[in-house]
């Protein structure tokens, strides 16, 4: 053993060696898969934007020229990056409120407390396609179920899914009703509340909502963030409802990046065209998260440290 100039004690003996060998060893098949799952393509993504290509052909260089398009003559950019922004802040907000409200209400002491958290949690485990397609059948503007309550009630039929200003709120409801996941970490984030804060803000003659946003929010100020970070990176890359029910519609409100990505990948074979497009997205997803973490380091670490 013998230190450095930082005053930090290094590890030098065989045994210390050795083990320093062997867990570089046991590292390398995770790097390795990070590296062809994730690194590699992200890598490809980028140096194939600056390239027209089809998939079939030998690829054509272009440089800027995609990306030129996509700001210029693109007929899709500007109401994608709308529809796509519009659902992640209004999908975020609702999944983090709705969640937080079900972990309150799970975390008390209610009989069957076990199955209903099975129950609000089953919507995530479901299959995408099976929840999207019962949410048509529920949102269907001759015969389906919330149709038929509105009229049981006198209320005027609504067309949720092909109506420009509803189609989006409409899809959010089913984002929010698939939160099953925030509900797990919020319920975990809660039973770690150390009782001793909560019994003293009692005793000084604190109420419920008193122990809750200055008690309960604060202990619980890193589990907010980690929830808002992962709900707001995944509604983001929202594709899903667009290729189950509304195919960017109607009026290209729901025409979402992801979307917009897969169209042109798949359905008109521009591949260096799609992957400019995804290089855009990926910057726009680093944009939101990077803001977030600006501005919520202060709130979740205190005094920014």
């Amino acid at each position: 053993m013998k230190a450095n100039k930082k005053n930090k004690i290094k590890v030098t003996s065989r045994a210390g060696r050795k083990e320093e060998r062997t867990a570089y060893l046991c590292l390398i098949p995770a790097f390795l898969g990070v590296s062809l799952i994730s690194y590699l393509p992200t890598l490809a993504v980028f140096v194939l934007s600056v390239f027209k290509w089809n998939g079939l052909s030998s690829p054509e260089f272009v440089g800027l020229e995609n990306f030129q398009r996509i700001f210029t003559k693109d007929i899709y950019f500007a109401d994608s990056i709308k529809a796509t922004i519009l659902y992640a802040l209004l999908a975020v907000v609702g999944a983090i409120i709705y969640s937080l409200l079900v972990a309150l209400l799970l975390n008390m002491k209610i009989w069957g407390r076990t199955l209903f958290r099975s129950v609000f949690f089953i919507p995530y485990l479901l299959p995408a396609i099976g929840v999207y397609k019962g949410w048509q059948w529920l949102y269907e503007g001759n015969f389906g179920l919330f149709n038929f309550v509105l009229r049981m009630v006198g209320l005027k039929p609504q067309r949720f899914l092909d109506s420009p200003s509803q189609v989006v709120p409409s899809l959010v409801v089913i984002a929010i009703w698939t939160s099953g996941n925030l509900i797990v970490v919020f319920l975990a984030g809660l039973q770690n509340v150390p009782r001793v804060y909560m019994e003293a803000a009692e005793i000084d003659g604190a109420n419920a909502w008193q122990r809750f946003w200055n008690v309960t929010i604060p202990s619980i100020s890193p589990i907010i963030f980690y929830n808002v970070l992962t709900a707001l990176i995944t509604h983001l890359q929202v594709i899903n409802p667009a290729l189950a029910l509304t195919d960017g519609g109607p009026g290209k409100k729901s025409m979402f990046m992801s979307y917009v990505i897969y169209l042109y990948a798949f359905k008109k074979n521009k591949l260096g065209y799609a992957a400019a497009y995804s290089v855009i997205f990926f910057i726009l997803v680093g944009i939101f998260t990077a803001v977030l973490f600006k501005t919520q380091k202060e709130q979740i670490f205190g005094e920014g440290e």
